[in-house]
């Protein structure tokens, strides 16, 4: 990796993007943001050990880059936050449909329905509901209602 005056940063690496998108689970923040921090200082000390005397860095500059990189820290932190609290909301609305009818559109794009007698919890937080000898997706669930 190199800094902005083109010169070479030893030990200085970046780690490989993450996306609570791509599997539909998330990821831990907290090590890849420390990585990011402790990266980002380095490059900082780097660059202002080896500026040229003759044009110093701009202090506004660097005052704007510390900024976006706290901002970002917060941004990671509250996606985090906002990922365990949806996971916690689907948890919460499938165990109450524990003991309904539920409707649901099978694989076929057939309507299905029947009382839940069970819910289980993957590690990706997605909850699956027992429905007869189906195990149904709380995302194909379209419909709720006591059971008679």
């Amino acid at each position: 990796m190199t800094d902005s005056t083109g010169a070479t940063v030893p030990g200085a690496s970046l780690p490989p993007a993450t996306s609570i998108y791509s599997n539909g689970s998330a990821t831990t923040p907290k090590a890849n943001q420390e990585y990011n921090s402790q990266l980002f200082l380095k490059l900082l000390v780097t660059q202002l050990a080896n500026q040229d005397p003759s044009s110093p860095m701009d202090s506004a500059q660097m005052v704007s880059q510390t900024a976006q990189l706290a901002s970002m820290e917060q941004m990671t932190s509250l996606n985090a936050t906002t990922t365990s609290n949806y996971q916690t909301q689907m948890q919460a609305t499938a165990t109450s449909m524990l003991g309904k009818t539920v409707t649901w559109t099978d694989k076929d794009g057939a309507a299905q329905s029947g009382v839940v007698s069970a819910i289980a919890f993957s590690s990706t937080g997605k909850p699956q509901l027992t429905v007869g000898s189906s195990a149904v997706g709380l995302d194909a669930v379209t419909g709720v209602k006591v059971a008679a």
